[in-house]
């Protein structure tokens, strides 16, 4: 029996965990124990994925959020580093790109515990997104590197990581794991009244957020496509607050405006949608899951095989090239013939290598 632990804080983190779990009960031969940084918070953006998920409580949970991004990332070091020296794992597992990931690779690094980095090799080029240095530092101080696509494998490749001091694996994606163990139990969000066709929007990443120009335009693109089909647009509570201030347009009576919602409620809106606008990360990928067209509301992706394959295009926050996606997919939708993620088992992958 290996002890394992995994770091997680925020939403996408707790989606991806869900099917690793399970895979690391079934092999019997991994303890894991889990620490909640809290870097979501809210019931709806945390412990709602818990339940729904069937994630057992965090062992441990640090409680720290809502600070700036070096104080965040230096608070969740230092808790974790003393949770490590207590725990002795063999190895410490993270995930993806936020400050949960970066702390808890430093801290294990520092105390020579090997590193396991599911999501590793994605790459957006842009230096100037927190999330891209997160992952690129996390990539470098990993033993094990689970990349979801060949095309994360080559960018690893392309930066020189070799068999000498980290072992690259392809695993396929979790997301896609989660989403087909998940997918029969998706519901319908409670009290919300939903028209035949709509778009699903989500916006939350600081760069739109942050930039009164950039979530102007974003909401006149959401006004003009509303004026089509409706809007249906789950909100953190963050942007809700953001889309007050001077300068931004109101939202137009055909945007359905709703708090941000569990697991299971996304995954039924995502089934149901005509296609997604989006500027996360995990969401472009499960579109694609649902055979739901993407416009990303970013200038540049992680998940270039979804551009290339027709499903995904890039509109940034330009509202004309917004409209102009959002239309094309409307009269164009993608035939989805590729999979590009893996057979749905990556979590088994994940765990037979952490076993080996």
């Amino acid at each position: 029996m290996i002890k394992i632990v995994t770091v997680i804080g925020a939403r996408p983190q707790f989606i991806k965990a869900a099917p690793v779990n399970q895979a690391f009960k079934a092999s019997g031969g991994i303890l894991e124990k889990i620490i909640h940084t809290g870097q979501h918070f809210d019931n709806n953006m945390s412990r709602v994925f818990f339940e729904q998920m069937n994630i057992p409580e965090p062992d441990f949970n640090l409680d720290i959020h809502s600070l700036p991004h070096g104080a965040m990332t230096g608070r969740m070091t230092e808790a974790i580093e003393k949770i490590l020296i207590d725990e002795k794992p063999e190895w410490l597992l993270v995930y993806g790109d936020t400050n949960s990931t970066l702390a808890g690779a430093l801290a294990a690094s520092k105390l020579k515990i090997p590193v396991a980095h599911v999501e590793a090799g994605l790459r957006s080029f842009n230096m100037e997104m927190p999330e891209e240095i997160n992952r690129c530092i996390t990539d470098r101080i990993s033993r094990l590197l689970f990349c979801p696509t060949p095309v994360a494998v080559e960018n690893l490749k392309n930066e020189g990581f070799s068999g000498k001091n980290s072992r690259i694996v392809l695993s396929g994606d979790v997301m896609y794991d989660a989403s087909i163990i998940f997918r029969e139990k998706a519901k319908k969000p409670a009290e919300m009244s939903l028209p035949g066709e709509y778009v699903l929007a989500t916006v939350h990443r600081a760069e739109n957020t942050d930039d009164v120009i950039k979530l102007k335009n974003i909401v006149k693109a959401l006004n003009t496509v509303s004026e089509r089909l409706p809007v249906v647009l789950p909100l953190h509570p963050r942007t809700r607050k953001l889309l007050k201030e001077p300068g931004i347009p109101a939202l137009s009576d055909n945007i359905i405006v709703t708090g941000p919602v569990g697991y299971l409620e996304i995954l039924y809106l995502l089934d149901n949608c005509r296609l997604l606008l989006t500027d996360s990360g995990g969401m472009q990928k499960e579109a694609c899951f649902f055979e739901k067209a993407c416009v990303t509301l970013r200038e540049e992706t992680e998940w270039t095989e979804l551009v290339d394959a027709g499903y995904n295009k890039l509109a940034g926050s330009d509202p004309d090239l917004i409209y102009s996606s959002f239309e094309h997919f409307s009269e164009n939708p993608p035939g989805f013939g590729r999979k590009l993620y893996g057979s749905g088992r990556a979590a088994e992958e994940i765990t037979r290598s952490l076993l080996m």
